[in-house]
């Protein structure tokens, strides 16, 4: 871990004329949409929707000062998370189905959007967060080219499932400063089982690839916050259908340099999860103390873990 004070390069960026370039070629995208790895090619701009359900406009579920992060996240005066609306992933047990999948949000202007991320600015927060962007990055860039000409300055957080394309995460080199993934799945039969996610442990290795490239791991800090780099998130499944192992495997061999893992215990069967037997309970501490022992054979830390709760 290293400590440094940088401003966000986007500021450059849009300065030079290359924030204005990268946001109409991720608009081109819209027209035969391939902004996720699904590559739907539906016109959206025309207002067809694809497997995401989302069309040209973006549609924001809620905005706030949210202290729930991880503490180099959140800080002290939280961060500024703006819940996008929808998903490129299906998942049975997904705690924010009623936004990811039942739609719950409103469609905003760039003006709307921008003003968002002003307001939170305004509010003393540390960051803005983009929960679940992928589909969206077009219209989150245009808001962010909108809000810097207005006197935005804070550091984006790109908080994604991790099912990315290396094409759509190019556009955002110099624009994001904290990757936050998630590395859901080990194995491609079960991502397809419970997110409809065909492939998904090699196109989430390749996506992570490309964000440790651009910003590497947790390396630059400043007050405790961090200003650059990369947090791997892994959700504990039960049964170890998270494909722990393999995971762990993959961010110490498969990166120049390991990144944390914020390891997330909070499971429940939410959603659709209860009409799958093997996932119809939290996970046991058992699993948990597995878990920790698979990062430790890896030399892996796990930088942030929700306590367990008593049994």
């Amino acid at each position: 871990e290293g400590l440094c004070i940088v401003g966000p390069t986007y500021l450059s960026l849009r300065a030079s004329g290359v924030l204005r370039q990268r946001v109409k070629k991720a608009q081109e995208m819209l027209r035969c949409c391939r902004l996720c790895p699904r590559r739907c090619g539906v016109n959206r701009m025309e207002g067809e929707k694809g497997f995401c359900r989302s069309g040209c406009h973006i549609q924001v579920s809620s905005y706030n000062v949210h202290h729930g992060e991880e503490p180099v996240i959140s800080g002290v005066h939280g961060s500024g998370t703006i819940f996008l609306t929808h998903c490129n992933l299906h998942c049975v047990f997904c705690q924010n189905y009623p936004i990811s999948q039942f739609g719950v949000g409103r469609e905003r202007s760039i003006a709307e959007v921008g003003g968002m991320m002003l307001d939170l600015q305004a509010r003393g927060c540390h960051n803005i967060n983009w929960v679940t962007p992928t589909h969206f990055v077009p219209q989150m860039m245009e808001a962010l080219e909108w809000a810097a000409e207005r006197g935005f300055h804070l550091p984006l957080v790109y908080n994604t499932n991790g099912y990315d394309s290396v094409e759509t995460l190019e556009l955002l080199e110099g624009i994001v400063d904290v990757y936050l993934p998630d590395m859901k799945y080990g194995e491609e039969g079960i991502a397809r089982t419970y997110s409809q996610a065909p492939d998904y442990p090699a196109i989430n290795g390749k996506a992570i690839r490309e964000m440790h490239r651009q910003v590497g791991g947790k390396e630059c800090t400043e007050n405790g916050l961090l200003q650059r780099g990369m947090i791997i998130r892994h959700l504990i499944l039960p049964h170890r259908l998270a494909g722990t192992e393999r995971v762990a495997r993959f961010i110490a061999e498969g990166l120049s340099r390991p990144c944390p893992v914020s390891l997330m215990t909070q499971f429940f069967p939410a959603y659709r999860a209860k009409d799958f037997p093997e996932l119809n309970r939290r996970i046991t501490s058992e699993e948990f103390e597995e878990v920790m022992e698979i990062l430790d054979s890896y030399h892996l830390e796990a930088g942030w873990v929700q306590e367990m709760e008593e049994r």
